[in-house]
């Protein structure tokens, strides 16, 4: 792997770990921004169904988090991680300029642009900052905890602002701010990737300009199959339906591949990946509880919640799309240092622990909006308790999200370390589609929408019971922990 962070006894990043972390932060504006309008915008504006939008919504994000595992192998055996996240960049802002036309073919177009464009960024990127660093160097998952801030400093100011912007102007204003933060990023990343030196570059340059079947060079193929990938996932949106049986062949089929590449390594690095296979497996199930913010949290937030402080009325879409990165900005560096001064004590707990504690976190975090709906006044739970319950939620998202960002990049052969790193989000694919099937058990009737007591119950239930079961896998995962431990060797 290369890497060219200084001594791992320094408590310095490389400078690069600040190209990659600004990067990320503007992409991740423009994703959020728009992310969260998106189902609020599909059912006041294009006046959706709650149940097609739902749909809809888990279809897009089941799509967007599966197109990773192309785009790493893409990266992996041809493209090499740079031009994959230049070529992911410029996808993306035409998704979302497209998106902010007020035009009837817009909506689609745009959601398919940026699908797979996200697919070339977000592996890479994430997977460039694991090859700043030794396997073994205590700074990683450090590095990780910052880069996740810079994510979610952009998710923050994405969220606020997008949603701002369509609240006091319009929908495809929010969309269109969201487009010029992408162009932003993706200008960032070309500027500086010079200084990324021979982290993310082909494996093979020569392979780049062969002719695939004496036609096209192998580089401009992968580009032409990309964007002929687009009217097929605009057709899927028209077929949405169809997408459970997708995500579940696609799913199956990548656990088999994983268990089937390992039983072909030695013992070692067979049993990395079985680890690594468990840990993704798990993370489905946290990724569907916690993207409920993404969803019914949004339209809860919006009935649900007192919005009102000293008598002014916050926008609800963008509350609830500020608080969760905030809490991240707040919280990332504290536990950026935690696990460095717990490593230095010799007292971190493994990743499969983490991984335990963050459904630990997100249960008591749903349990607290229950607790909150137990306490509303006139239907609207107060916005502390809201604000709290995230609090906890966040807690459970830096317990596994960066942690696993970096746990992929160790118990991951280096041959194939994008492809699983795409593997990853594969499973936040899937965790997103199973999410918008819970978010559609808290449908409230038309009848009774404009009605904060009666649409209540609709989400207390499912909110209490979220809490319940995500302690409980939690619970479970701490059981599989010696078996877990063994596999894993020297990673922690």
């Amino acid at each position: 792997m290369a890497s060219i962070a200084a001594h791992p006894e320094s408590q310095r990043h490389p400078r690069q770990l600040y190209l990659l972390f600004f990067t990320e932060m503007w992409e991740r504006f423009s994703f959020y921004g728009m992310k969260a309008l998106l189902l609020a915008f599909m059912v006041m504006e294009l006046n959706f169904g709650e149940e097609k939008g739902y749909a809809i919504l888990g279809a897009y994000a089941a799509l967007v988090y599966t197109m990773p595992v192309f785009g790493g192998m893409a990266a992996d055996r041809l493209l090499g991680r740079q031009r994959a996240v230049l070529f992911g960049g410029i996808l993306m802002s035409l998704g979302h300029l497209v998106l902010a036309l007020p035009v009837e073919w817009s909506f689609y177009s745009g959601l398919a642009l940026i699908i797979c464009g996200n697919g070339f960024f977000k592996p890479n990127i994430s997977t460039m900052v694991g090859e700043l660093y030794d396997d073994n160097d205590p700074r990683k998952d450090s590095a990780f905890s910052l880069f996740y801030m810079g994510i979610n400093i952009g998710a923050a100011l994405g969220g606020a602002i997008c949603g701002w912007v369509a609240h006091a102007w319009n929908w495809h204003a929010g969309f269109g701010i969201a487009g010029i933060f992408m162009i932003v990023g993706t200008v960032i990343f070309n500027i500086g990737r010079k200084s990324l030196g021979q982290v993310g570059l082909p494996p093979d340059p020569t392979k780049l300009v062969r002719k695939w079947k004496g036609l096209i060079r192998n580089d401009a193929a992968v580009y032409l199959a990309t964007f002929l990938t687009i009217p097929l996932i605009i057709a899927l949106f028209h077929r949405h339906e169809i997408m459970d049986l997708i995500m579940l062949v696609l799913g199956v089929a990548s656990l088999f591949y994983l268990l089937y590449a390992a039983f072909r390594m030695e013992a070692a690095e067979r049993n990395k990946l079985l680890a690594a296979a468990v840990l993704i497996s798990f993370s489905i199930l946290f990724w569907a509880f916690y993207e409920q913010n993404a969803g019914s949290l949004n339209l809860f937030a919006i009935r649900n919640v007192n919005m009102n402080v000293l008598g002014t009325e916050l926008p609800a879409l963008s509350v609830n799309n500020f608080i969760p990165p905030a809490w991240v900005i707040v919280l990332s560096s504290v536990f950026a240092w935690l696990w460095l001064w717990l490593a230095k004590k010799g007292w971190e707990p493994g990743t499969p622990v983490k991984f335990a504690l963050s459904f630990v976190f997100v249960g008591i975090g749903f349990l607290t909006f229950f607790l909150g709906t137990e306490m509303a006044e006139a239907g609207k739970i107060p916005l502390i308790i809201f604000v709290l319950g995230y609090f906890f939620i966040i807690c459970g998202e830096l317990c596994l999200s960066p942690i696993g960002l970096s746990m992929v990049t160790k118990l991951s052969p280096s041959h194939m370390v994008g492809l699983i790193m795409g593997i990853w989000f594969l499973a936040s694919a899937l965790g997103e589609f199973v999410s918008a099937k819970i978010g559609a058990l808290m449908v409230v009737p038309e009848e009774v929408v404009e009605d904060a007591v009666a649409s209540l119950p609709y989400y207390s239930v499912i909110l209490q019971q979220i809490g319940y079961v995500s302690i409980g896998v939690g619970i479970l995962l701490l059981l599989f922990y010696p078996i877990l431990r063994r596999w894993m060797g020297n990673v922690r």
